[in-house]
């Protein structure tokens, strides 16, 4: 039998592999949205869960096929959840450009004199069979840490190098990939959505 194809809304390489690797052998072949014409669409909700149904039901309803989703960011506690689904683009400049170390610079100036320092990533994956799928297969994950104030480590992206762990003394950004995937947001919570399929049919 064929692999079944579903489209990830997303053309983050990164993502491309984690989800291929996990999906692969359940019969599926992963295929970015760029590859099939798919163009972003807009994220215009204040919710993980919406913003990730509304990518994937774009996907579903351009390429006619079953596709993947995904929104994330860091959730501050001192800031009332920002950035939140604002992550990517917390500093976004005036001409629409974006960065990790603009949004770091940011992060940390909001921070400053405040004592709560508590954080946690948040992922939520949405699957769609379709675009108008009543009942889409929605997984979520969450990564507790702390923002620190000086980054350390040269590994992962976006917050990382500010995300500190304090059971492992270290930051997401000095953990090898292997092990940022066993315990990060998206690494859980692909595996909860795997764990959802398995056994279920798609079409």
């Amino acid at each position: 039998m064929s692999p079944l194809r579903l489209v990830l809304a997303s053309g983050n390489a990164g993502k491309l592999r984690e989800f291929d690797a996990l999906l692969r052998p359940l019969g599926f072949e992963v295929v970015p949205q760029k590859a099939l014409g798919v163009d972003d669409t807009e994220e215009p909700h204040c919710t993980f869960v919406e913003n990730a149904l509304a990518k994937a039901r774009h996907a579903s309803a351009v390429t006619g096929l079953p596709a993947l989703a995904d929104d994330s960011g860091i959730c501050v506690a001192a800031l009332g959840g920002r950035p939140g689904v604002l992550s990517a683009r917390f500093a976004a400049a005036a001409d629409g450009s974006r960065s990790d170390e603009a949004n770091n610079v940011r992060l940390v100036s909001e921070l400053r004199g405040q004592r709560d320092r508590r954080a946690q990533y948040v992922c939520v994956l949405a699957l769609t069979r379709s675009a108008e799928d009543p009942m889409p297969l929605i997984a979520e994950a969450s990564w507790h840490g702390e923002v620190i104030d000086a980054p350390r480590g040269s590994g992962g992206f976006g917050y990382d190098p500010y995300f500190w762990l304090p059971d492992l003394g270290c930051t997401a950004a000095e953990l090898d990939a292997d092990r940022k995937n066993q315990l990060s947001h998206r690494g859980k919570a692909l595996r909860a959505l795997v764990d959802r399929l398995r056994g279920e049919r798609l079409v």
